[in-house]
């Protein structure tokens, strides 16, 4: 009795161990585990990228305001140089009438949006104020100057088109307020167009922040080309007077914008959105804001800048949410897998158990558990395509069904996530042929190294430009691996070449009892220090988003060559070209 216990005994031990064998061991939890990081790290790095180029977008949007700004009151000065020019070129000194005539024929209001007028003013020194009067009220009777001060000149606003919205400025003699006063002594003095600091305008009725925009023209008979001969021959300036928000609002229309704006100088307001735009776009949390300092004519414009609401619409996307739900259901999947197979086993153990006790059944099915895990990443690779096709299909269904509806950066994202739905379909692919080496022998056959990389050539979707010499040699290889092999040298060749034109060469020779087939072209080449990486798993020299590829390529010819017994070295000098060298035995014929 004792005899035929301890056998029973010693069974039950063995199949405890078994059932200890078939539950979750460290190998499963570190593939989860990678899973998981991997999904993590592709929706951290998707989410990084979409915020950079957030990020990039509102730097040109800050950029496009600011130059729009810059080009608008380059327009201005344009106009008043033309004006200047105009007074110049008369003869006499021009009149109301002719003034009138002039700005009528600039078109204002169509060809400088946001200007206010344009205008006149002289240089009137306090003795020669009544005799200058007396002059403008032949054409006009009411003419007068005002208001009095104690400055020793006068610079009286004396024509100003269009009248009917200007009529207040006329006569009104700038040097009473520092801030006109001041930037127009600068335009005098530097010969050079000027603006105002804030100031309000005498003909706005909302009494609302604006400037006034100066050029200068001096006496044709005097020179100019010093700050004392300015001041001698000083004769007047050409000036445009602007309300602020009418100017950005002929320039920069708030729903052209995807920013909203605030311009100051020296801590006075000048303009801000808040105080002019709808309220209903404005951004109270904005994703970005930055203050520009900007030199304008004379004075620091600080230009307050920061994303609104139709910004943050139309930046928002749910690219790396997408990429992480991918990643989650890869995950489930995975999990699921390891319990289906978990649990397949142990009742593979309870059936055992009806059936047999003995050793060697435990044995062989110890064994056919331990090739089921060799053969997991097999499985693996295939049950991960299932969602991927699902998410490529439902990318299509959206292309398909949404095409008229979704804005142009949404189907710029289903496009991207196609594009990486497909690179991953094209790395499961690689995958599933870096698992089938070995599994199948192919004999050696004849075959011509010439006809057969012509072949592959034709077939790659190659550029015109490349063109592919080859040695005529007749070989006796295994054909199909030597057709993975060269269509992944060649392929690459093409896909990391520099420029849109190549050469490839494939060169033969017999070294020893060895094929040695070389594969050069002319493209940017390896340094030597990136060889041992190049031929690595997952591994490109270039971003994948410029060069679209698995970064199997290299791995997969030197797994395949060294199946044979060959191996795969790589020469180049990291500059002007690269060329990967295969020793391949040398099949003996059999008789």
């Amino acid at each position: 009795m004792k005899n035929f216990a301890n056998p029973i005994s010693n069974t039950e031990i063995d199949r405890q161990k078994l059932i200890d064998s078939s539950q979750f061991q460290s190998i499963h939890w570190l593939v989860l585990a990678l899973s998981v990081i991997l999904t993590i790290s592709a929706w951290y790095i998707a989410t990084a990228q979409l915020n950079k180029g957030i990020a990039e977008r509102f730097e040109r949007e800050s950029l496009q305001v600011i130059e729009l700004v810059k080009e608008r009151m380059v327009l201005y000065e344009h106009a008043l140089w033309g004006a200047v020019a105009h007074i110049d070129a008369s003869e006499n000194e021009i009149s109301s009438q002719q003034w009138q005539n002039y700005s009528n024929s600039l078109q204002i209001d169509r060809t400088y949006p946001g200007i206010n007028g344009i205008g006149v003013i002289y240089n009137v020194m306090l003795e020669q104020r009544d005799s200058f009067i007396q002059a403008q009220r032949i054409e006009r009777p009411s003419f007068t100057i005002h208001p009095q001060h104690q400055e020793q000149e006068l610079w009286p606003i004396t024509f100003i088109e269009p009248a009917s919205t200007n009529q207040q400025a006329v006569g009104l003699d700038v040097a009473f307020e520092q801030n006109r006063y001041i930037a127009i002594k600068n335009a005098r003095d530097t010969g050079l167009a000027q603006l105002t600091g804030p100031i309000t305008l005498v003909q706005d009725a909302k009494k609302t922040p604006g400037f006034l925009f100066y050029a200068p023209f001096y006496k044709k008979t005097l020179a100019h080309d010093s700050i004392s001969s300015r001041r001698k021959s000083i004769q007047g300036v050409a000036y445009a007077p602007f309300i602020m928000y009418k100017l950005i609002s002929g320039t920069l229309a708030i729903d052209k914008r995807l920013v909203t704006l605030k311009i100051s100088d020296n801590g006075q307001s000048l303009y801000n959105d808040l105080d002019n735009a709808d309220k209903s776009i404005i951004d109270p949390n904005p994703l970005f804001k930055e203050q520009i300092m900007i030199n304008v004519y004379g004075r620091e414009w600080q230009f307050t800048i920061s994303s609104n609401l139709t910004f943050r619409a139309a930046t928002a996307s749910n690219q790396p949410y997408f990429i992480l739900v991918a990643g989650i259901i890869i995950n489930v999947l995975l999990l699921a897998l390891f319990i289906f197979l978990s649990r397949a086993n142990k009742q593979a153990l309870a059936y055992a158990d009806d059936v047999t006790r003995e050793l060697k059944i435990k044995t062989q099915r110890l064994k056919k558990s331990n090739q089921d895990l060799e053969q997991f990443a097999y499985v693996a690779s295939h049950d991960l395509k299932s969602p991927l096709n699902a998410i490529r299909k439902l990318v299509s269904w959206l292309n398909e069904d949404c095409e008229n509806i979704l804005p142009d950066s949404s189907k710029e994202h289903l496009r991207l996530l196609n594009n990486r739905s497909e690179r991953m379909n094209k790395l499961l692919d690689d995958l599933l042929d870096y698992a089938r080496i070995g599994r199948h022998e192919y004999a050696p056959r004849k075959l011509e190294l010439s006809a057969t990389a012509h072949e592959i050539f034709s077939l790659l979707d190659h550029p015109s430009g490349f063109s592919l010499t080859v040695e005529k040699q007749e070989l006796r290889l295994p054909k199909i691996p030597l057709e993975i092999v060269l269509r992944n040298l060649i392929s690459n060749a093409i896909k990391h070449h520099d420029k849109a034109s190549g050469q490839i060469k494939i060169l033969y020779k017999k070294a020893h009892d060895m094929h040695q087939i070389s594969v050069q072209d002319d493209g940017p080449g390896i340094p030597s220090e990136l060889f041992a990486k190049a031929v690595e798993m997952f591994q490109t020299l270039q971003p994948r988003d410029k060069v679209e590829g698995s970064g199997m390529g290299l791995s997969l010819s030197k797994k395949t060559v060294e199946h044979y017994g060959g191996s795969l070295s790589i020469e180049s000098d990291g500059l002007n070209g690269t060329t990967i060298v295969i020793l391949w035995p040398v099949s003996q014929e059999i008789a």
